[in-house]
């Protein structure tokens, strides 16, 4: 959602985003944790088929997947923290701007707020009202929940999102793994290929399901990409098999 920094009160978020800010941030978590454990199960997937059609022994195979889920969850933690301390990097700024309008002309931020009341179908005298007793509590809070969408208690925390996506990628890691690892070797590949196809369709129907689209073409996408990765590089893990 974009920031908004126009004077004209008519333009604002709707009542419904505000109050949902809350169920919304819950849901972020959600899919985070949903896409973490699907990173898991593709990147790993991908990492011990590939070097299963390299044929080399267990012990390669075990140290591969383990380096694969180790090196995947720090980048997952790494990128999550980066782009959600971006994310509240820019609310904070925006709620700062925000305090300064209040602090510089409280009257105008009055009718702003009116307005935005007013564009939602609420009588003007009665916006006016509202808006009066919400600016006697806390003009921040007000103007950020009702004009930018932001619930200043409820800013994007970095830390719970790399604890969160970090533990979902792991456990999603391993699935492939822990399969190909427990499957007797001549039937290793296309059992991991199952399991992973079983639980890619998870996670794309949970995904799906989290943001309302439909299920069924949402898991079937995600299926077919974690299959068109396992076959990739299993066929270069074979090519390289042979070289070597």
């Amino acid at each position: 959602m974009g920031f908004r920094r126009s004077s004209r009160p008519s333009v604002g978020v709707p009542f419904e985003e505000a109050r949902g800010g809350v169920i919304a941030s819950r849901l972020n978590g959600l899919r985070a944790a949903v896409m973490g454990a699907n990173d898991g199960i593709v990147s790993t997937a991908g990492m011990v088929v590939g070097v299963a059609g390299a044929a080399v022994g267990s012990s390669a195979l075990l140290a591969s997947g383990v380096a694969a889920v180790i090196a995947g969850a720090l980048s997952m933690a790494v990128g999550e923290y980066v782009s959600v301390s971006s994310q509240r990097d820019a609310q904070e700024a925006e709620l700062a701007h925000e305090q300064r309008r209040l602090d510089t002309d409280p009257a105008h931020e009055i009718d702003r707020l009116t307005g935005l009341f007013a564009a939602q179908g609420i009588e003007a005298p009665l916006a006016r009202q509202v808006a009066e007793q919400l600016m006697t509590g806390s003009p921040l809070t007000a103007h950020a929940r009702y004009e930018l969408g932001i619930d200043p208690g409820q800013l994007t925390n970095p830390w719970h999102a790399v604890r969160v996506s970090t533990a979902a990628f792991v456990l999603g890691a391993l699935v492939p793994l822990l399969t190909i690892l427990a499957s007797p070797r001549p039937v290793a590949v296309p059992v991991t290929m199952v399991s992973v196809v079983m639980a890619l369709a998870v996670t794309g129907s949970l995904a799906a399901h989290l943001g309302g689209a439909p299920r069924a073409r949402a898991a079937l996408r995600t299926v077919a990409g974690g299959l068109t990765a396992m076959v990739i590089t299993y066929g270069i893990g074979l090519l390289l098999g042979h070289q070597l």
